[in-house]
């Protein structure tokens, strides 16, 4: 009996509580929607005056064309006439507000006057005097700021303010034992439920953010009262409370489906969310929770892609991403390798779905999907990465390299653009696919061989981005040639014979792709930017500097492994290294007057200048007696040499004429 005056009390107290609140949030719509009506009686007017216009046009019109369409007498002919001048049909603007009248009829049976074959009714346009205030184009209306926090503002912390006072009234209720434990579950359940019909209500009173307010406080009033009699009371058990919970989101996507409404879809999602943190008691249940998180990202992102709610991947996207590596922290062991792969991969696919779909008929992405699409495979290949390294390399570089397939599959089906340059959805695709497969390099390979691939990989992405033409290819070639570059600088690499060792090959090969970056450049025909051809300068000095450098170090162990008693090895070493660099530089002297590049005459010239202040600063203080006069004589043998083949190239010039 206590109970059930208890109960009646309560709804009492909700009943005071809630209608005024209700009560006055429908009144500030009432009187929005007033105020707006009430600004626009002007736009009224003018819309009648315009259809009582077209009802005298039409009129008019039907008149003309009943005249024009009658049987015609033909007349004997007859003296001609003076043609009278066309009728000119006026057309005058009505009051205002002023019913229009008929033209009148004329009676059944009565006969007209022929009219003569000749007779032309001809019809001015007519005119429609418009004033001043018509012609202006329309002002914006001003943001009204009172109904915006009354209307929406003052709507949602209401809401909010309800739950949390039927909350407490609740949790007050049960300390003093109001109500038993059965009726409080019951009572919320049937609020909770009570509150969906009434939401609806709301909808067909043309009150939709009210509504859509009222269904998301009732999914929220269902949830906690499930998580409530499982949690506190036992009265259902998790399995069931589970059940339900999801059987509360299932009627939440339903209801937003039937109004076309995405914040109660994203109200459902999240309920779907939080529903295993309610239902958890901390244990290791991985293929239930991973299940039921890929059924939720499946239908939503289904649900998005039919509705176009482009909000609803984001947040299944970072949720899932939070209860993955949530439960990777805490209960994640070798042995369970296979299932967790299995789900990563999963999640990976379905996310990966939805952008593939709509880039592959669209062939452009939002930013925040293009967003997603980065995020997904960020997210992906950290947990291969933690998972797989370093026990399952290979492993890890096949995935990898699948990993770029694909991407390169979906940027290769996307449809062209008639655009100056390619989408950012296909240069998004395109470079994941080029970082995974540069990725894959150091996750298999060691030392050198890092080098050495990621020399060919640039080159190789130069001459596709030439023939493709897309610049943004050939940046990421020059970017890779630039790495190869620092490793080669500042990773030593041990060399225990002269010119066959891993040192050399490593240099020659990483010469040979800066080499082969300016070849291509001149055998496709592509129109290069100024920065772009300063690139390809700058990769053909790096290729000599390196080919100098490599043949350096040979040189320079290959006296220090020779001991030799006639030689010291230090002074042989500097000696070697002034003939090596002097005999370059003739080399790159003779092939620049060959093929006529001012390019590599310039370098040959300034590798001279090093030459010449190393013999005249350093050899001449350190060297001995012999070392240095070899070193002179050699200097000076090339220098007469070169000032020979160049006083001979500019006779040459002048007899036939042309530029030295």
């Amino acid at each position: 009996m206590d109970s059930g005056i208890y109960l009646i009390g309560f709804l009492v107290i909700l009943f005071l509580v809630g209608v005024p609140i209700l009560a006055i949030l429908a009144f500030t719509r009432v009187r929005n929607l007033e105020a707006t009506m009430g600004q626009s009686p002007q736009l009224v007017s003018r819309v009648y005056a315009l259809e009582q216009r077209l009802a005298q046009i039409d009129s008019k019109l039907a008149a003309l064309i009943e005249r024009t369409l009658e049987p015609k007498f033909v007349a004997p002919p007859q003296e001609a006439t003076p043609v009278a001048p066309p009728a000119t049909v006026t057309i005058s603007e009505p009051p205002l507000m002023q019913p229009v009248a008929t033209p009148p009829t004329a009676p059944t049976g009565a006969s007209q006057p022929p009219r003569p074959a000749e007779a032309v009714i001809h019809a001015a346009p007519p005119s429609f005097p418009l004033s001043a205030s018509a012609l202006k184009p329309g002002k914006p209306e001003p943001i009204n700021f009172e109904a915006l926090i009354a209307g929406r503002w003052m709507h949602y912390i209401g809401i909010l303010a309800i739950l949390f006072a039927v909350t407490f009234f609740l949790k007050y209720a049960f300390e003093n034992n109001w109500i038993g434990p059965r009726g409080r579950i019951g009572i919320g359940l049937v609020i909770g439920a009570a509150l969906f019909p009434f939401s609806h209500r709301l909808l067909d009173r043309g009150y939709k953010y009210f509504s859509e307010g009222i269904a998301g406080l009732g999914a929220a009033v269902l949830y906690l009262s499930l998580w409530a009699g499982w949690h506190y009371y036992g009265i259902f058990s998790q399995t069931a409370a589970f059940v339900m919970m999801i059987a509360v989101t299932a009627l939440n996507t339903i209801v937003a489906i039937g109004r076309n409404s995405e914040r109660i879809a994203v109200l459902a999602l999240v309920g779907g969310i939080v529903t295993p943190a309610l239902v958890s008691i901390g244990e290791n249940h991985e293929i239930a929770l991973f299940t039921y998180l890929a059924v939720l990202s499946a239908g939503m992102l289904a649900l998005a892609r039919v509705r176009d709610w482009k909000s609803l991947p984001p947040i299944q996207f970072a949720a899932t991403l939070v209860y993955f590596w949530g439960w990777y922290g805490d209960f994640y062991n070798d042995n369970e390798l296979g299932t967790t792969f299995f789900f990563a991969t999963l999640f990976f696919v379905l996310f990966a779905a939805l952008p593939a779909v709509r880039s592959r008929q669209v062939g452009q992405l939002t930013t925040l999907e293009n967003l997603l699409v980065l995020a997904n495979s960020l997210a992906y290949l950290v947990a291969l990465r933690t998972m797989l390294w370093p026990t399952y390399r290979w492993g890890l570089t096949v995935a990898v390299l699948l990993l770029a397939a694909l991407h390169l599959a979906i940027e290769r089906v996307l449809p062209e653009k008639k655009t100056e340059g390619p989408p950012l959805t296909r240069i998004i695709f395109a470079g994941l696919a080029l970082t995974f497969a540069t990725l894959a390099v150091p996750i298999r390979l060691d030392r050198h061989w890092v080098t050495i691939a990621w020399s060919v990989e640039g080159a190789v992405l130069v001459w596709t981005g030439l023939r493709i033409r897309i610049g943004a290819v050939r940046v990421s070639g020059y970017l890779l040639l630039a790495v190869a570059a620092c490793r080669l600088t500042f990773i030593s690499i041990p060399a225990s014979q002269f010119l066959f060792n891993a040192r050399f090959a490593t240099f020659a090969i990483t010469v040979g792709c800066f080499l082969s970056a300016g070849y291509f450049s001149r055998q496709e025909a592509v129109p290069l930017g100024k920065q772009e051809r300063v690139v390809l300068l700058a990769t053909a000095i790096a290729a000599n500097i390196y080919g100098l450098a490599a043949l350096s170090l040979e040189v320079w162990d290959y006296f220090e492994r020779t001991p030799s008693a006639l030689l010291e090895r230090n002074l042989a070493q500097q000696f070697a290294l002034s003939a090596l660099w002097l005999i370059y530089a003739l080399a790159l002297l003779a092939i620049g007057l060959w093929k006529k590049s001012a390019a590599l005459r310039w370098q040959a010239l300034s590798l001279l200048g090093v030459v010449i202040v190393k013999v005249f600063l350093f050899d001449l203080s350190f060297l001995e007696r012999f070392y240095r006069i070899i070193s002179f004589l050699l200097l000076g043998l090339a220098l007469m040499l070169i000032s020979f083949l160049y006083q001979r190239r500019l006779a040459a010039s002048r007899e036939s004429g042309t530029k030295a």
